[in-house]
């Protein structure tokens, strides 16, 4: 009975970890913010808990021969075997950017992704998360 009780205490606090997931991911982007057009090249780290997640993340944007760093957030639910669609928002420079997103699966851990939001979107490529 002991013995019982223990695993049944041990399956308890699993439980909740295994509904709980993470990971990092890294994206490359091409898109227009701040005005001008250029490349993202940034990296996150995902929360995720029964299909939604929270993804903080940066990177540099590349662009006109000029480097700028941004930092984002991103909020998103996936659909099982489907896209994944949220909303985020960007910083760079004094500009926040509110954004939504929508990212499709090409193969395991590649999908393709988009972002539009007032003066801001890019798409390209997210691996990992």
């Amino acid at each position: 009975m002991k013995m019982l009780r223990l695993l049944i205490a041990a399956a308890a606090f699993a439980a909740p970890h295994a509904a709980f997931a993470e990971g990092l991911g890294a994206e490359i982007n091409y898109g227009r913010a701040d005005g001008h057009w250029g490349t993202e090249i940034g990296a996150g780290y995902a929360l995720e808990m029964a299909g939604f997640s929270l993804t903080p993340g940066g990177g540099v944007y590349l662009r006109d021969g000029d480097t700028r760093l941004y930092g984002r957030v991103e909020a998103a639910y996936t659909i099982p075997l489907s896209a994944t669609i949220g909303a985020g928002a960007r910083l760079s420079g004094d500009d926040v950017r509110p954004y939504a997103t929508v990212a499709m699966p090409l193969i395991p851990k590649l999908r393709a992704k988009a972002n539009i939001g007032p003066k801001y979107y890019a798409v390209g490529l997210t691996l990992g998360y």
